[in-house]
């Protein structure tokens, strides 16, 4: 027992002597004014991580709005794609007289998206350089939402040829379901909201018209029409759109409703043609802020 308390006793000893040294040391290298609390971060000061997370909340806050600038203009753009100025809103226009002059003409295909032929329109219009407006069926973009999807991201314009392609007359119940469901799934399928609108056959007298004059869509006719709904050989195509061809005009073609296979075999040789000319190529909406 007594080698036992000989041995503890120093032991105490030397623990309270290191305690006592380490302390004088730490009182030479501390500054008198900071707490030994603060030291080992039970006390920290908390000015500063109040400041940070400011920072941090005002440099999410400046993030977010970027970005939501950034969607804004993106889908702004997307719809300017696809949207008449709201000056032509309620109005019915063949064609428009730019300015100066200038030789720019739209091309425009109706009755799509077809499985076979639009897609091989789109080739053509891509190899070439050329944005062009889609007056869609909705039937058909329902049977065909990829290429509703392709023609808004090879930069074209999408607008509305309603849903069945009727001809015969419609009282307005039945001309809102052909318009707006058109527009609806237009904007299901490719996020965008057009306020483009083109009768089935040019007819404006049957309640289409009549709808979409009362809604705010701007009403597209064409000024050069291919007559390509008659099949005709692909030089006689070519030859009808170029003797209509005028600055500010608008060629009538068709990408769906049916065999368009001359259609497809023409549109080179319109494209070419017309560039000889001199005319660029625009989109509706382009043509019309002209």
């Amino acid at each position: 027992m007594e080698n036992r308390k000989f041995f503890f006793l120093p032991h105490k000893s030397f623990i309270a002597l290191l305690i006592l040294t380490g302390t004088l040391s730490l009182s030479l290298i501390i500054p008198t004014n900071v707490k030994l609390s603060q030291l080992i971060g039970i006390d920290r000061p908390k000015v500063k991580v109040v400041k940070a997370q400011v920072n941090n909340q005002q440099r999410f806050a400046e993030f977010q709005t970027a970005m939501e600038g950034t969607l804004n203009e993106q889908f702004k753009k997307q719809n300017l794609l696809s949207a008449a100025p709201t000056s032509f809103n309620g109005k019915i226009i063949y064609e428009v007289k730019p300015a100066k002059n200038k030789k720019v003409i739209a091309l425009t295909f109706d009755d799509g998206p077809w499985k076979n032929t639009t897609r091989q329109i789109l080739d053509i219009l891509k190899k070439n350089n050329i944005k062009a407006t889609f007056f869609v069926v909705g039937n058909a973009l329902r049977n065909n939402p990829q290429l509703g999807k392709q023609i808004i991201a090879e930069g074209h314009a999408i607008a509305n040829h309603t849903w069945h392609h009727w001809y015969h007359f419609m009282n307005p119940q039945v001309a809102a379901f052909e318009i707006d469901k058109t527009t609806e799934l237009i904007y299901q399928v490719t996020g965008v909201k057009t306020n483009l609108f083109r009768p089935p056959g040019g007819h404006l007298s049957n309640g289409l018209v009549a709808y979409a004059r009362n809604n705010g869509y701007a009403t597209l006719m064409w000024s050069a029409d291919s007559r390509d709904f008659q099949q005709p050989a692909p030089a006689t195509m070519v030859n009808t759109v170029l003797k209509n061809a005028r600055p500010g005009g608008i060629v009538l073609l068709h990408d769906g409703g049916g065999d368009r296979t001359n259609t497809v075999k023409a549109l080179p040789e319109i494209i070419a043609k017309l560039r000889q000319q001199g005319y660029s190529f625009v989109t509706i909406p382009e043509l019309l802020e002209k």
